[in-house]
């Protein structure tokens, strides 16, 4: 006998304010508690010091959530020069201090300018990453380090918001998988004295902006169940960049029972993916295998009911 799932069959996208102090897993169970959510994934990892914008997935989301790994993000960092940690954060042991020499803006904006495009930038032993099927921030609080081999990523912008005498405030825009603790830590390198991060926001991750944030404490202020799935995004939102496709009845039936279905596809490439819409339900994701066909990607549970 099956056995049944706990919870309330819960669907959408809730944009999650982090607060800091916590982990990303346990914001989320957080929030799936509050919404008696039967199945709840986040998409991308936020530092327990970092606060900002962790997007939640309930339900069939889940389904769809990995197209925001894939997703550019933005943050706002506090530098502080002078002094090295061993994670590259304030909550890490300091490992060195150095002197901070008299700098300008223009000298911040001077290194900031070798940093700007692609770079290539060894992750950091404090984080998730594995080696030899062990996380890397385990490792390190064992006391040991790896050999890890440099990734190329891309600054795309990188912004001075604000400069002091032993620290400054910077904005971000890079691709997935950029470390901030990493990036501080080299142009602190390249400023000659060092630095580490004492404060890291996320404003956007992908399509989402800090603009729709929730946090915990609003959440848990709002009368009832409906109104605070009354704030979650639809599903469709995570594959909103994705090229739609319109079908009819008998197509949608051939899909959802996993079979190829005649659909006139647009000029979309043989191999393109395609959000599938029988008017305005969303039923998931299809593969174009032809100039007038189309086959089952990833659909919603809820797509053949």
């Amino acid at each position: 006998m099956a056995r049944r799932r706990r919870g309330l069959p819960v669907n959408g996208v809730l944009l999650l304010d982090k607060p800091a102090g916590a982990s990303s897993n346990h914001a989320l169970q957080r929030a799936r508690r509050l919404f008696q959510a039967q199945k709840a994934g986040h998409t991308g990892t936020l530092d327990p010091m970092a606060t900002g914008l962790l997007p939640v997935c309930f339900g069939e989301a889940t389904k769809f959530s990995a197209h925001l790994l894939e997703a550019d993000k933005v943050y706002r960092t506090r530098v502080e020069l002078g002094v090295v940690t061993d994670s590259g954060d304030a909550e890490g042991a300091v490992i060195e201090r150095h002197a901070v020499p008299r700098l300008t803006e223009a000298d911040i904006e001077g290194v900031l300018a070798r940093f700007r495009g692609e770079i290539d930038q060894v992750p950091p032993m404090y984080s998730a990453l594995k080696h030899q099927g062990r996380k890397l921030y385990e490792l390190a609080r064992e006391g040991k380090s790896v050999e890890r081999a440099a990734r190329r990523v891309t600054v795309y912008d990188a912004r001075l918001l604000a400069c002091e005498a032993e620290a400054f405030e910077l904005e971000v825009r890079v691709s997935k998988g950029t470390y901030i603790r990493t990036l501080a830590e080299d142009i602190g390198r390249a400023l000659g004295c060092g630095a580490h991060i004492s404060a890291l926001r996320r404003l956007a991750t992908g399509p989402f902006t800090s603009d729709g944030m929730r946090d915990i404490a609003s959440l848990e202020a709002l009368a009832d169940q409906a109104e605070r799935e009354a704030v979650l995004l639809p599903v469709d939102v995570l594959v909103d960049h994705l090229p739609r496709l319109d079908v009819d009845a008998e197509a949608a039936g051939r899909l959802t029972h996993g079979q190829s279905a005649r659909v006139e596809a647009g000029g979309l490439a043989e191999g393109e993916t395609a959000r599938l819409y029988r008017g305005e339900a969303f039923l998931g994701l299809g593969t174009v295998t032809g100039p007038q066909e189309v086959a089952p990607k990833r659909l919603l549970s809820t797509a053949a009911e």
